[in-house]
């Protein structure tokens, strides 16, 4: 496998869509996915994105394996912060080290940009992926409760 990372682009959208369906199948929830195809290419490529992402590409074989997406998070406290929705790779690319250049390449993206951070979530019961935060030298923050409304 020979990788190379670049800029989502529209036509990936299809791909990416499935690696997401992969991760809510991991995460035990498949059926929480229920974003278009058409409302995800819009949010990333329309006239006002609100998201942006970083793709592996297999060079052999032109299939992505693995990507990385975020959007800007606002702290009163920090100011502008990257927040990481989501890092995926395919479970037939885990261990190659696809993960390691999509964060290498969030965190120069947030450097460039003057972000003064970057932020995300990661399931308790996750311990790949816990593990690899940790090497990074993550903070894991044991008092915030996560909350949401569904509309």
């Amino acid at each position: 496998m020979n990788i190379t990372i670049r800029r989502a682009e529209k036509q990936d959208c299809p791909q990416l869509l499935e690696l997401i369906k992969e991760l809510a199948l991991y995460e035990k929830a498949p059926q929480e996915v229920t974003v278009t195809l058409e409302h995800f290419e819009e949010s990333g490529f329309g006239e006002n994105p609100v998201w942006w992402a970083f793709v592996a590409i297999d060079t052999n074989t032109e299939k992505i394996p693995g990507f990385a997406l975020w959007y800007i998070r606002y702290s009163t406290w920090k100011g502008q912060r990257m927040y990481l929705e989501d890092i995926i790779v395919t479970e037939e690319a885990r261990g190659k080290g696809i993960g390691k250049l999509l964060f290498d390449a969030l965190m120069e993206e947030a450097k460039e940009k003057k972000y003064k951070g970057i932020v995300w979530q990661v399931l308790e019961w996750n311990e790949p992926a816990i593990n690899f935060y940790k090497k990074y030298n993550a903070n894991f923050d044991p008092e915030w409760v996560n909350c949401s409304i569904n509309l």
